[in-house]
């Protein structure tokens, strides 16, 4: 057993005695019915090896991991004119906040928090169509993964998640009134609601962020997906905004690029080493996973991995 899988075995351990877990996204009805129990984590290293333990291979719903990958496909489209459209900056507001959007025009801070992610769904219905997004999605997602067609798209989830996401219609309504949503608002919420929809487990979750260890490339086949230049900006923005009003505890905590979902997954890359996904469905005040942020404290604790040491690379154990 390598040093990897041992160190990730005894943090699913710490993490499975664990006495406070959090609490799950209840205002989500699928979420809200969560086993708080379920802990999976998964790291592949630059050379494809895999680590998994606990429950890595459980489906979960990803939620806003998954505006890593629609603002992968927006700057593949737009490049730099998309920072016309949501700005690079942290916000410093909670994921919904409606707040900034008065004082700044309709413009959101980043494209992590739930105004700018719907700008970039809006990008994407424009450029691919409201029911063809949601397939370009997939088609992006599923080369990166040992078993494509496993990755899909709960529509229950979608569902009830437009039933319920009136703060969303709320925020996409306030953004066409300054001209910055450009599609029906239903066709736009309609693609995001999905894309939060998307399921996969840590290990494909971790396999999917491989593109952003290798600084856009598919590792599987060596084919890139996306520029450097935008691999390196995704990461950049996954440090500084990628928890939200959280990000700069996470950052000093753990120290990588990471980004969040209220479904308890957290994607965190750390550059030319490895992919990790982790998953437990308690969440923090802030609407992270409790757990995850502490398992990923953990493992950079055991490898020096944070990209804040003076030489973060140098003790790798895989």
């Amino acid at each position: 057993m390598s040093t990897v899988a041992s160190i990730i075995v005894s943090i699913a351990e710490e993490m499975r005695t664990a006495s406070e877990r959090g609490t799950v996204a209840n205002y989500i009805p699928p979420l809200a019915r969560v086993d708080l129990n379920r802990f999976g984590m998964a790291v592949v290293g630059m050379d494809g090896e895999t680590h998994t333990v606990g429950d890595a291979e459980v489906p979960f719903s990803v939620q806003s991991v998954s505006k890593v990958f629609s603002l992968s496909m927006a700057l593949n489209a737009m490049g730099d004119e998309l920072w016309g459209r949501v700005r690079q900056e942290p916000s410093g507001s909670a994921f919904n906040s409606i707040v900034q959007l008065e004082n700044e025009h309709g413009i959101p801070r980043n494209p992590f928090i739930n105004a700018g992610a719907i700008v970039i769904a809006d990008i994407l219905v424009s450029r691919y169509g409201r029911e063809n997004a949601q397939t370009r999605l997939l088609e992006f997602l599923r080369p990166l993964v040992s078993d494509p067609s496993s990755i899909d798209i709960d529509t229950d989830v979608a569902r009830q998640e437009r039933e319920t996401g009136f703060r969303n219609m709320a925020l996409a309504n306030y953004m066409r009134t300054f001209g910055n949503i450009r599609n029906v608002v239903e066709d736009t919420l309609d693609f995001y609601f999905h894309q939060c929809a998307l399921t996969m487990s840590c290990h494909q979750l971790a396999q999917v962020g491989t593109c952003l260890m290798t600084g856009g490339r598919n590792p599987l086949t060596g084919e890139r997906i996306m520029s450097e230049r935008n691999a390196q900006t995704i990461l950049a923005l996954m440090m500084m905004c990628g928890h939200y009003d959280g990000s700069g505890a996470f950052a000093i905590r753990v120290g990588l690029p990471g980004k969040s979902g209220v479904g308890g997954g957290i994607l965190a890359i750390a550059p030319g080493v490895a992919s990790i996904a982790v998953w437990s469905p308690g969440l923090n005040a802030q609407g992270n996973s409790l757990l995850g942020t502490r398992a990923l404290e953990r493992l950079v604790q055991h490898t020096g991995w944070s990209v804040f040491r003076a030489n973060p690379w140098v003790a790798n154990p895989t």
